[in-house]
């Protein structure tokens, strides 16, 4: 048995015909007040993406996901592997926040923040527009013989779209390898770089692919942010919605015609124009519901509102609703889903601040030397012998390093005589001996704390087990 047209949407998605095979999207240009305050965010979020890895803060990358060397900067504050934790914190963070925002307002996410959002909507398909035309000029276009005309049109855009693409992949390597190294392998030149250029147009051609050809394919099907939705959202969550209470009424949609009274007529507010349908970058109908393939990006909103008061009709027949609004008329309530998420977000937030200020400037790893019990110096005292490493995480030196008994008392001996320091952003190693009277030690393995100072500053604290002989007393 076939399935109604008006039901496909619930078996299928958008962009696949009954065959199986693609179906092509040729969204209209949109147009309206949330399509202008889009750009602007957006014009924003482009910006700072474009110009974050190369801003400098106390001669640090703004920016910087280094995975290879394992250097990280977040807002030009230095991050090591030994801050890892502090990357899953911030994580765990991002994924509640995630699922707080998608519960509260749906996919708002996508349509307003998401790069791919972004670029393909405000920077790729806006050069569509510019060189090929609106929706219907597109259409007529893709099926019309290749000529000079097409030749042309079709040639400057994928053109363009490649050296959009090119700019994307060295921003996105900046982010990968610091600016700085980007800029100078630019001035040497890619026969210097084989390898890095070889690197850089793979990923220019991810991109051409992604933007080019897979497009909105990516929201639908390549991202699992679509499907969590589905799992997250209530009759309580406020998402694009159409008001088919106001659009339907008892006896449906019908076109519009001058002086009818159709309230009176019992016939919805929906004019039938299909305007939200060809406005929808993921082709969908937003009349049908909620959907997967739906990214909130409120091109639907514009363009209806834009038919109503063409036809003297009240605007939001299509506007940011739940559920729950349109059927009963209840407005937006802080539920008890949205206060336990809430709840765990503070706690995640407070416990990462408390991380950051707690982060340690210089880390010091201090381990007994493997293989090796003790030795007596003297009749009286133990000695063992232990490997450090100590990390400077900022960016400036410390100097004149220097290692002292916390408890129990004792003494630190370096082996290498001299000052001490340890430069911006690396690390040094070395060892040390560490001599305990055996009468204030508690057994044959003894915990014990070293401090390690910066001149007078102490910068760290570090446990170890100090190992004596048994029964020495």
């Amino acid at each position: 048995m076939d399935t109604p047209e008006n039901e496909r949407f619930r078996d299928s998605i958008s962009t696949v015909s009954a065959e199986g095979k693609r179906e092509w999207v040729y969204p209209r240009k949109p147009s309206g007040k949330l399509y202008n305050a889009r750009k602007i965010v957006s014009y924003f979020l482009l910006t700072f993406l474009l110009v974050a890895p190369f801003i400098k803060i106390n001669g640090q990358q703004f920016l910087m996901f280094n995975i290879l060397e394992r250097r990280f900067n977040i807002f030009g504050a230095p991050f090591w592997p030994q801050d890892f934790y502090i990357f899953v914190i911030i994580m765990i963070i991002g994924v509640v926040f995630i699922v707080f925002f998608t519960a509260a307002f749906g996919r708002i996410f996508c349509g307003w923040i998401c790069p791919q959002t972004i670029f393909m909507e405000m920077v790729f398909r806006r050069i569509e527009y510019w060189i090929e035309g609106d929706r219907g000029k597109q259409m007529r276009l893709d099926k019309q013989k290749w000529d000079a005309e097409k030749i042309r049109k079709k040639g400057s855009k994928w053109l363009i779209f490649f050296l959009i693409s090119f700019i994307i992949a060295n921003v996105f390597l900046a982010y990968l390898i610091g600016s700085d190294t980007v800029l100078r392998y630019i001035s040497e030149g890619p026969q210097e770089n084989l390898a890095t250029f070889s690197s850089l147009l793979i990923f220019t051609g991810v991109f051409y692919f992604v933007f080019a050809w897979f497009r909105e394919q990516v929201c639908v099907i390549a991202c699992p942010y679509g499907r969590l939705q589905s799992v997250l959202l209530d009759n309580k969550s406020i998402v694009v919605a159409y008001d088919h209470k106001r659009g339907e009424r008892e006896k449906g949609r019908a076109r519009f015609r001058k002086n009818q009274d159709r309230e009176a007529l019992g016939i919805g507010d929906c004019i039938d124009c299909s305007q939200c349908v060809q406005v929808c970058p993921t082709g969908i109908d937003i009349r049908n519901g909620t959907q997967l393939e739906c990214i909130n990006c409120t091109a639907c909103i514009d363009a209806c509102d834009a038919m109503m008061a063409a036809v003297d009709l009240p605007k939001g027949l299509i506007r940011y609703a739940s559920e729950e609004n349109i059927e009963k008329k209840k407005k937006f309530k802080f539920t008890t889903r949205l206060k336990g998420y809430s709840a765990v977000l503070f706690i995640l937030i407070g416990f990462l601040v408390g991380t950051l200020f707690l982060r340690s400037d210089v880390q010091a790893n201090i381990l007994r030397l493997p293989g090796q019990l003790y030795e007596r110096t003297d009749e009286h005292t133990i000695s063992n012998v232990f490997t450090f490493k100590l990390l400077n995480k900022t960016n400036k030196e410390f100097e004149d390093i220097s290692f002292k008994l916390n408890s129990p008392k004792g003494e630190v001996k370096r082996v290498k005589t001299g000052i001490m320091k340890v430069p911006a952003q690396d690390y040094i190693e070395g060892t040390i001996f560490v001599e305990i009277n055996e009468a204030a030690l508690d057994g044959d393995k003894t915990k014990i704390l070293i401090d390690v100072y910066s001149g007078d500053q102490r910068i760290d604290t570090q446990k170890a087990i100090f190992m004596g002989p048994r029964n020495f007393r």
